[in-house]
């Protein structure tokens, strides 16, 4: 206990979306992309598996969070590009407010002796 493992972390249950319209607000990006940035912004703790992903990904894209079109990607592959929409930007905005309370509280109780 107390060691950083090197293997990659599970994600912590409704923090999925979240992760994914933050991914696309910055840039719109095919699948892979997204689970490579989230990959690599994390220092190689989470790892989206595709079963996860792009399911998601669909859910968002129906509920107006996302919105995608098809371009190439940069190996020359056609690809389903996806883009945070101004409806997804406000729910992000939402769950990122709620996240950065629950683990303020959870730091606090964390940290009491």
């Amino acid at each position: 206990m107390g060691h950083k493992s090197s293997e990659p972390s599970e994600l912590i249950p409704g923090t999925l979306d979240m992760l994914i319209l933050k991914t696309v607000s910055r840039v719109p990006m095919h699948g892979y992309a997204i689970a490579e940035s989230i990959h690599d912004l994390s220092d190689d703790v989470l790892r989206l598996q595709e079963g996860a992903l792009y399911p998601a990904l669909h859910r968002l894209e129906v509920r107006g969070l996302l919105r995608s079109s098809w371009g190439v990607s940069d190996n020359n592959r056609r690809a389903k590009y996806y883009a945070i929409t101004a409806q997804g930007r406000r729910v992000l905005a939402d769950e990122h407010a709620a996240w950065s309370r629950i683990t303020a509280a959870i730091a606090r109780i964390m940290e009491t002796a």
